[in-house]
């Protein structure tokens, strides 16, 4: 057991209060889960840079901090502040939570197909639990990660998604996660549980959004069930505030012939960590992570993934490239496991990454663990710059030399947004893009 801090232990003393208020009294469950998962927190203690997984991150801003849970409440936001953040012109059904707790005013849920789930994990808990019990908590482990055992422990609210067998939901689901930053320095725990049925389709998209400055901290944590040839769409975009931190958690489980797809897009905050743990748990799946991590000024963005191919004749895809400006630093560290009855995988693992300050660094490190013997697996990573020809041939044709600069480096990430399938996300990611990318700072920009 290592030894507890005194920052660690104003982590406890906030279990201890939390506990006291009855979160969670009427689920002997989940109040035992949470408990496991206190305890296994003060064992652990927040990680550092002696830790092989961590070691290119210093966490000390959030172990250091002195974050309060956030209370719920809408902070005096209205559906007309949010016009930008949400999608009007589609199907969609936008569920919004404020400070990691859901908003009945400003959510629009829409009507949904017999059996669909699609609201507040608090609500669920209440109307539903027999639907979440078997799921929740039951994938994202927390045994050898602080921060998962952080928002077991405190966990209250968050998006709840269930699909029932066969169903083709052609409405696009919505989780925006709104920080206000009113109320100092505050810590809120998404938790968001997403099981889809065998032989069912969802798309969905999980926004976090940072609406003024100010220093906060979102430890969120999404658990993804996927059943028989199910097919899911799912889309990250990371926007926090620029004094902001984020650690983030995402779990795939996908069964037999189920065809996965996850895009993650980290543009925000001062300090974020994204970890995507996906086994492929029947035979015949297909995976996609692809994820675009865009830095600035002394930005951090840690990226982690872990593919474990754990049954035979699966597919791999994975994608990630990363856009590094002035001092700002990114980590790539991606791991496909390939077990010994995974015959026939096929597996390929890509990171690129473009530096455009000569103070922008980044460690990249794609790794193989290959246990069977008739697979097909790549990997590999790449570091460079603007190509100075490039550069010279469209400065050559009239186009000013930031003007010029911009537009390679989004034909860079081009094919990362060009894999978004919901047309009105990625038009506004387009946007978003190329306003940061042709360093229009003081553009308003709808997301």
């Amino acid at each position: 057991m290592t030894k507890i801090t005194e920052g660690e232990n104003a982590w406890l003393a906030d279990f201890d209060q939390f506990e006291k208020s009855g979160a969670g009294k009427s689920y002997p469950w989940l109040g035992a889960i949470r408990k496991e998962a206190i305890a296994r927190f003060a064992e652990l203690g927040f990680p550092t840079m002696r830790s092989e997984e961590w070691r290119h991150t210093n966490v000390a801003p959030i172990a250091d901090g002195s974050f309060k849970p956030a209370r719920p409440g809408t902070n005096g936001l209205t559906a007309g502040k949010l016009a930008n953040f949400i999608f009007s012109d589609i199907d969609c059904c936008n569920l919004v939570f404020v400070n990691g707790f859901y908003s009945a005013d400003l959510s629009t849920p829409e009507a949904l197909p017999k059996g669909v789930r699609a609201g507040s994990l608090a609500a669920a808990l209440q109307s539903e639990p027999r639907k979440v019990e078997p799921y929740l908590a039951r994938h994202a482990s927390f045994k050898e990660n602080a921060f998962v055992a952080l928002n077991t422990a405190f966990m209250l609210d968050g998006g709840f998604v269930y699909l029932p067998p066969e169903t083709i939901l052609k409405k696009v689901i919505h989780l925006l996660f709104i920080s206000t930053a009113d109320a100092g320095a505050t810590v809120s725990y998404p938790r968001n549980l997403i099981v889809v049925g065998s032989g069912s389709q969802v798309s969905m998209v999980e926004s976090y959004i940072g609406l003024k400055r100010g220093i906060y901290f979102t430890n969120a944590v999404t658990e993804i069930v996927a059943g028989d040839n199910a097919v899911i769409g799912h889309y990250k975009l990371q926007r926090e505030g620029d004094e902001a931190c984020h650690v983030a958690s995402l779990h795939i489980l996908q069964e037999e012939n189920a065809d996965v797809s996850s895009h993650s897009i980290s543009l925000g905050g001062m300090l974020t960590r994204n970890d995507i743990t996906a086994v492929m748990n029947g035979e015949g799946g297909n995976l996609t992570l692809n994820g675009l991590y865009v830095t600035k000024s002394r930005q951090h963005i840690d990226n982690h993934t872990n593919i474990d191919h754990a049954k035979p004749h699966c597919n791999s895809r994975e994608l990630y490239k990363g856009i590094l400006d002035d001092q700002s630093s990114g980590v790539f560290d991606g791991r496909i496991l390939v077990r010994p009855d995974a015959q026939k995988t096929n597996a390929k693992q890509t990171n690129k990454n473009l530096l455009l300050s000569e103070e922008a660094l980044v460690n990249t490190a794609p790794r193989l663990e290959i246990f069977a013997d008739d697979v097909k697996c790549t990997h590999g990573a790449t570091i460079g710059r603007l190509n100075e020809e490039e550069l010279f041939y469209l400065r050559s044709r009239g186009i000013g030399e930031e003007a010029a600069r911009a537009l390679l480096t989004y034909a860079f990430a081009s094919d990362i947004v060009g894999t978004v399938e919901i047309k009105p996300f990625q038009c506004q990611l387009d946007l978003v893009l190329l306003a940061r990318l042709s360093r229009a700072e003081g553009v308003d920009v709808p997301l």
